[in-house]
């Protein structure tokens, strides 16, 4: 069984891409909504709330947990390999090398929380790129915010997006790393507000991959039949209506 966090519902752009790999597999997904965002909390605060998430999910049996929370993996994934060392843990790894790969202007733009942009393990991975690439950052302000609310298109989220978007594409990025798992449901409108010149990055199909990739050295593929429960520690609206949006697609 596949356990799945996030301080929301935006680690389902991360189910979504899982589901196309290990289509019959059994999940449990844990919205953390009533500590959203995590983007602004301590280093200690968010490695409490992923020990206890993460006891619970043990403890509905779950085998392999993905954090799929890009600040969460930044300021608790290592402490969760080393507390709990017999299970398989997978994070969200920054996008920065195939963004450097596949710039044109020698220019990427990084769009995450705080957190994550102050995290050591985006700190190492733009350290070995940064002297062959210019790599802009801004934190997306009022993102989580727009997703947890379903306000994912339109006049507001179109204004939100071009106030975090503009400074990257000022600098001259022609590519654009999404360092948070809720800022995908917003793509259409950042490619709107980024025109057709600049790619945008969502690196959830390379950690889906690498998901499958760990669980078939464990052993862990049960392909027993499909099945998913959702559950929130606050309000289960948002979870339940960012499902709906991934299922249908």
């Amino acid at each position: 069984m596949i356990g799945i966090f996030d301080s929301g519902s935006g680690g389902m752009s991360v189910y979504r891409e899982l589901v196309k790999v290990l289509p019959l597999e059994k999940y449990v997904y844990f919205a953390d909504n009533a500590h959203c965002p995590y983007g602004e909390k301590t280093v200690q605060y968010i490695r409490e709330r992923a020990r206890s998430i993460t006891d619970f999910l043990l403890g509905k049996g779950c085998d392999i947990i993905v954090v799929a929370c890009n600040t969460a993996t930044a300021a608790a994934i290592r402490t969760l390999r080393k507390e709990y060392p017999s299970v398989p843990f997978i994070g969200m790894e920054p996008a920065v090398k195939p963004a450097a790969l596949g710039t044109r202007t020698g220019v990427i733009g990084v769009l995450a929380t705080a957190g994550t942009l102050n995290g050591l393990k985006y700190l190492e991975t733009r350290g070995l790129y940064e002297d062959e690439v210019r790599i802009e950052e801004h934190v997306g302000e009022g993102f989580v915010e727009l997703v947890e609310s379903g306000d994912l298109s339109g006049p507001r989220a179109g204004e939100v997006v071009e106030r975090s978007v503009r400074p990257l594409l000022d600098a001259g990025a022609d590519t654009i790393v999404l360092g948070c798992t809720h800022y995908p449901f917003l793509r259409e409108t950042i490619e709107a507000v980024a025109g057709p010149g600049v790619r945008v990055i969502d690196p959830a199909p390379a950690v889906a991959q690498h998901t499958l990739s760990v669980m078939e050295s464990r052993n862990l593929v049960r392909s027993d039949g499909f099945s998913i429960e959702l559950i929130s520690s606050g309000d289960p609206s948002s979870l339940e209506r960012i499902f709906k949006i991934v299922s249908e697609e």
